[in-house]
């Protein structure tokens, strides 16, 4: 008989609270006087900076404190010009202090410093690690800490970050939510607007996340949801749940991209495992904190 593979749901209010409080304690802990965060227009970047700046108002307001969450937004020529609006629209509507730098013409200086990086992939991650070093010294100046933006599927189930680029921070505050649950957060706390937007790293051109894996953060959540429950690896490539939706995701690529990247069941599980593999030798080398949060099943 097959197994079920279980999803998780949340109640939202408590887990903001949950996250908020340990973001708080974290902070409080190490004696800084907040949080620095990259705001990049997208679900996972709002959810986290909402979170972190409701809860450090409560606080404030209660014990007169000021604690502050600092906003970064970092476009560069490869980010859509919505990025930067939307990250900006962000940060003024948690009224919170920002910053926009454009980040091309520090690129361009490490770039001639090492020019074998000039291709797509490596360009890409250098820039992710340009943000991370604006993020990480401007942290430091004002005794602050870099809040995370990378939620579960990304950095914990696939690995899909920039290791010492967006990956190099202290806590990661979304880090036990799946996209789809940060969505929901987003949801709740007040940014629908934002909170189906199509996720992209912005690192190279008219890039999305679904284009570069070729399936959906639905799919990595359910194996690796199946994963934690101890679904063999037999067990997950024969599940009914997950046939249906890989075949649905190969077809929604077929349709979007007029080609195929997968055209079989076993490409994408063995794929997903892969980099399944990378991101727990990735955690080997950054492990920022995750907020323990309370999930349902």
């Amino acid at each position: 008989m097959e197994k079920e593979i279980k999803m998780p749901y949340m109640d939202a209010e408590k887990v903001r609270m949950e996250i908020g409080d340990f973001a708080l304690s974290y902070c409080l802990d190490a004696r800084k006087t907040g949080y620095v965060i990259g705001l990049s227009g997208g679900v996972d970047s709002t959810a986290s900076a909402a979170i972190i700046k409701r809860r450090f108002n409560e606080h404030n307001a209660m014990y007169n404190t000021n604690l502050e969450l600092v906003g970064y937004i970092l476009p560069s020529s490869t980010n859509k010009p919505e990025d930067a609006r939307d990250g900006l629209s962000v940060a003024q509507g948690l009224g919170i202090r920002h910053k926009v730098i454009p980040i091309d013409t520090i690129t361009e200086a490490n770039l001639a410093a090492i020019p074998a990086a000039r291709n797509i992939y490596h360009k890409g991650n250098l820039m992710s690690r340009v943000r991370a070093n604006i993020l990480s010294t401007a942290a430091a100046v004002e005794n602050k800490l870099v809040a995370g933006t990378g939620n579960k599927d990304e950095d914990f189930g696939i690995g899909y970050y920039t290791l010492f680029g967006d990956g190099a921070v202290h806590i990661s505050p979304i880090g036990g939510l799946s996209k789809r649950l940060v969505r929901e957060m987003a949801v709740y706390l007040g940014f629908s607007d934002l909170a189906h937007r199509e996720p992209t790293a912005g690192l190279e051109p008219n890039q999305t996340d679904f284009g570069d894996l070729g399936y959906s953060y639905d799919l990595v959540e359910l194996l690796s949801c199946g994963v934690e429950q101890g679904l063999t690896d037999s067990e997950l490539r024969n599940h009914s749940a997950v046939n249906a939706m890989i075949k649905r995701d190969i077809g929604a690529y077929q349709q979007r991209f007029g080609k195929s990247k997968f055209t079989a069941v076993d490409e994408v599980v063995d794929n997903f495992f892969r980099r399944h593999e990378t991101a727990l030798q990735k955690a080997k080398l950054v492990s920022p904190a995750i907020a323990p949060i309370t999930l349902q099943y």
